[in-house]
């Protein structure tokens, strides 16, 4: 049976969800803070032969879901306002799919897993990362014993500057409405460390700075006297401008929307008002005994990612170049198309499984085809199992215990940038015990 799905916040990753649920489902409303983005879904939707939806006020969340009589909301906002609108959803009856991170705060953390317990509704996780095939892969090897029980991790995130810098010109920028880095970003990591090694955190120590977006880039030599691209001449030629103008949904979805918000989704990366790390260190120790280090870069010149895992009897080792470099084709000359995720990048890459048993040549580990789409093929897997149309055999939804976990790295990392000292998980909120794993 058609499930009845209403949706918040209609960005760019809106979307995805829209196409899903106009797919299989029913789309009974959009709510918004802008009108005139939720106005340019509804065109898109009669353009690919749908009829438009209502459309709320976000304030007005629970009118929607109680009017349109929605059985399901997705959350696509702000991640600051995650919690809000999820609890609301909660309260209205729904269940809800958010996208990572649950939210920003341990309090909207708790409020939201006592909506839960309150009314007994469902909250997943959109972490598309664990639906990546060589995630799972991963996941498979260290399940199975392939090295052993595991000691440390060792993982290394690296963003290029067209993906690093697009958290630079957005939102993103403020660490009140995204949390920074470790929790918007890093979120997925620390999740799939969760999944991989079936463990919770425990104690936490950071260090980070912003040292390359920002006035910092003064010093470097890449800024530029202008604060946002759209009508500064002097943005013409910069290579991490974004030009909304000459990217028609772009143009569409934000640009042409600034006379409802004044939202600016072009700024200058390195203006002033950026309240957030752009390279951070965490060092991580979980309730298995076993030890994680991670490192994000946000200013690379390639983009992809390092994992090591050590084991009682081996290593396994996991490296995915993305893009081996960012092209001038994927930056300045095009553009509007200077942004992670508009267009597939034209850069080499290549990706490699090793195995290192203890008194044994090591070995690489044959890999599925790469998948074509976002996050390698990622979010179609996810919306499949999401949207119902395929099974779930790995137990890759994310739930909302399964979020509050990713996200406490990143709030004890961000506690821990404060202080300077270690921070117990516990301390920023102490969840029950992980319930007993189904035979």
């Amino acid at each position: 049976m058609a499930r009845r799905i209403a949706l918040v916040g209609t960005g760019a990753r809106a979307e995805m969800f829209i196409q899903a649920v106009t797919a299989g489902n029913q789309l009974v409303g959009l709510a918004d803070t802008n009108q005139h983005r939720m106005d340019v879904h509804n065109d898109w939707l009669r353009a690919a032969g749908h009829d438009p939806v209502p459309t709320y006020p976000a304030d007005e969340l629970a009118t929607m879901l109680d009017r349109e009589r929605a059985d399901q909301l997705i959350v696509t906002s702000v991640d600051a306002t995650h919690a809000g609108h999820i609890v609301t959803a909660l309260d209205a009856g729904c269940d809800v799919i958010t996208e990572k991170p649950m939210t920003v705060d341990a309090e909207g953390c708790r409020s939201i897993l006592d909506a839960i317990e309150r009314t007994g509704r469902q909250v997943t996780v959109a972490f598309n990362y664990r639906f990546n095939p060589l995630h799972e892969q991963v996941r498979t090897l260290l399940a199975s014993g392939a090295i052993g029980e595991i000691g440390s991790v060792h993982f290394e995130w690296l963003l290029d500057v067209r993906h690093g810098a697009d958290y630079f010109r957005r939102w993103h920028r403020d660490k009140d409405r995204s949390g920074g880095l470790l929790v918007h970003k890093a979120g997925h990591h620390f999740d799939l460390v969760n999944w991989w090694l079936g463990a919770a955190p425990v104690e936490v120590y950071a260090s980070g700075r912003l040292f390359f977006y920002g006035p910092p880039g003064v010093k470097h030599g890449y800024a530029r006297d202008y604060d946002r691209v759209h009508g500064s001449p002097a943005a013409e030629d910069d290579p991490f401008a974004l030009h909304l103008a000459e990217n028609p949904r772009l143009r569409e979805l934000y640009l042409d929307a600034e006379k409802d918000d004044g939202y600016q989704r072009d700024r200058n990366v390195f203006a002033p008002g950026v309240s957030i790390e752009d390279d951070m260190a965490v060092l991580a120790r979980y309730d298995s005994g076993a030890t994680m280090t991670y490192h994000l870069t946000a200013y690379s010149p390639w983009e992809g990612y390092r994992v090591m895992v050590n084991g009682s009897k081996g290593r396994l080792e996991l490296e995915v170049v993305e893009s081996d470099h960012v092209s001038p084709a994927a930056s300045g000359e095009l553009k509007g198309a200077a942004i992670h995720g508009v267009t597939d990048n034209p850069e080499q890459g290549h990706r490699r499984l090793t195995l290192h048993p203890f008194w044994a040549p090591a070995r690489e580990i044959p890999l599925a085809p790469y998948e074509k789409g976002g996050h390698g093929g990622a979010d179609a897997r996810m919306i499949a199992v999401l949207f119902g149309t395929e099974k779930d055999p790995m137990n890759r939804s994310a739930t909302a215990r399964d979020g509050t976990l990713a996200l406490l790295t990143g709030l004890a990392a961000n506690r821990s940038l404060r202080t300077g000292t270690p921070v117990r998980v516990a301390d920023l909120l102490d969840l029950d015990p992980a319930p007993p794993e189904p035979r």
